[in-house]
């Protein structure tokens, strides 16, 4: 479970909020996808929630623990994969995957069968030895995504992750988003592209201007013959003049 609680972020060069005293909770056991044009403090708020960045004021809670508290235990419940590749290009892919382990004191008997599983999932197998510069874009994010389920996290964190991926491995993540919920954990998924939103997601939020404007059940949604997610987005972005 994550809990968000007037959570606000102003960078120090700017007067203006990132984001702006906002409040929301995603349940275990739910795909919560979060919503917003570019520069709307998604990214901001996610890299607040995984404790890459500080924030004013306002509380994060992962499953009950705060992470201002205890920052390096809430983090370690935390599977995170960011909006850009945060990799060490000198070293291989295997390399790189056993630091994370390091990170997480995965237990050296078990992070083997963790790594090959995970590498053999997305296509990656033949590729642990090689050096992660060498790696295309798609491979990246390949990697990012496997680094950040090792561990087995108990809440799943992505920004865009659909980026750069084939639809293979796309449709791989997106039955591994929803083997997590089905364990009763959480999956909080940000993404600009609506219809694997609409597919996957139980539950959306929107934040425009650093404020969050709506949280929606998708089922209610989808019982309206009148409105659709891009319909509803548009609107309360300010990008057409749609009306509800």
């Amino acid at each position: 479970m994550i809990e968000i609680s007037n959570l606000t972020k102003t960078y120090a060069n700017s007067q203006k909020k990132a984001v702006n005293n906002i409040s929301f909770t995603v349940s275990d056991g739910e795909i919560f996808g979060f919503l917003g044009p570019n520069g709307a403090g998604k990214s901001t708020t996610i890299k607040c929630i995984t404790g890459i960045l500080g924030y004013d004021s306002g509380s994060i809670l992962i499953n009950g623990m705060n992470l201002k508290d205890d920052p390096i235990a809430t983090k370690k419940k935390i599977g995170y994969v960011p909006d850009e590749h945060i990799i060490y290009d000198a070293l291989t892919c295997f390399q790189y995957l056993n630091f994370i382990c390091n990170v997480f004191e995965i237990d050296e008997s078990k992070r083997l069968d963790k790594i090959n599983k995970y590498a053999t999932d997305f296509e990656m197998d033949d590729k642990l030895g090689m050096r992660i510069a060498a790696l295309s874009h798609g491979m990246k994010q390949k990697l990012s995504i496997i680094a950040a389920l090792i561990h087995d996290p108990e809440v799943f964190i992505l920004d865009e992750p659909m980026t750069g991926l084939d639809p293979k491995s796309s449709f791989k993540l997106k039955l591994i988003m929803n083997e997590y919920v089905s364990q009763g954990k959480t999956v909080f998924f940000s993404s600009h592209v609506l219809d694997v939103v609409e597919k996957i997601c139980t539950e959306i939020a929107i934040i425009d201007k650093g404020r969050l404007i709506t949280i929606c059940d998708l089922k209610d949604l989808e019982a309206r013959s009148d409105l659709t997610l891009e319909n509803l987005f548009l609107n309360l972005t300010s990008e057409s003049e749609l009306k509800i």
